[in-house]
């Protein structure tokens, strides 16, 4: 009988998450609390919304891509370089090796036959090189790809949630502007708790420090709306 699979979060999806939804959220609601502040035309609040949005979206989509795409490349090179090295300077490849296991306390004899061991093993010497002398993680062929549409639909889910008063109650513009930053402030909570459950966190201390970040984010939009109008 198989031992069932154990399913783990992955990091890096949960990072792009995290960081489309919380983007997305935050740079619309800024927007939407200084337009109020600078106009009672709720078109143009609207429009201005929905095209932060879009632009937002498809940047940090972008941005996802090519900062995964960097990583792979990064990973890449730097595995060509170590197998490089184990070939042309083994001595130092062996002795960064040593470094590497006195760290998790091997010494004496016990250390030199580890040494060996691993030696002898040229993809145990490598993975172990690039994990803990480099501190850089396999990034799959398909991961850019995947971080970008992650980062893409968190984006506009999160940009759509303070925009759901002003679709649904367009007249009563500072009504919405309380009820967008409850929505938001809900929403950063939820996406907090959720971090908190896959990393075995405190749930309510990682929302509401979810929310303490973004809402103080967001609230920077209506200062610079405030002093627009000022001006």
């Amino acid at each position: 009988m198989g031992h069932p699979h154990e399913a783990h979060p992955h990091a890096s999806l949960l990072s792009d998450f995290i960081l489309g939804s919380q983007d997305g959220l935050v740079n619309v609601l800024g927007i939407l609390l200084g337009l109020v502040i600078s106009t009672h035309d709720v078109r143009i609040i609207l429009i201005a919304a929905f095209a932060a949005l879009a632009a937002e979206s498809i940047s940090m989509s972008a941005v996802a891509y090519t900062s995964t795409r960097a990583r792979r490349e990064l990973y890449k090179s730097e595995v060509e370089r170590e197998l490089r090295e184990m070939r042309e300077v083994p001595d130092l490849e062996r002795e960064e090796i040593r470094v590497i296991l006195r760290k998790w306390e091997f010494s004496g004899d016990e250390l030199e036959r580890m040494v060996r061991d691993i030696e002898a093993r040229p993809k145990m010497m490598l993975d172990l090189m690039m994990a803990f002398e480099l501190s850089l993680a396999p990034v799959p062929e398909n991961q850019p790809r995947k971080s970008a549409q992650v980062v893409l639909a968190a984006t506009v889910v999160g940009s759509f949630i303070p925009l759901i008063p002003f679709l649904l109650f367009p007249s009563a513009l500072v009504t919405d502007a309380v009820l967008a930053i409850l929505f938001s402030a809900v929403t950063l909570f939820l996406v907090g708790w959720y971090e908190a459950q896959t990393t075995d966190g405190i749930t309510w201390q990682s929302g509401l420090r979810m929310v303490l970040i973004g809402l103080g984010a967001g609230f920077g939009g209506f200062l610079i709306g405030v002093a627009a109008n000022q001006l």
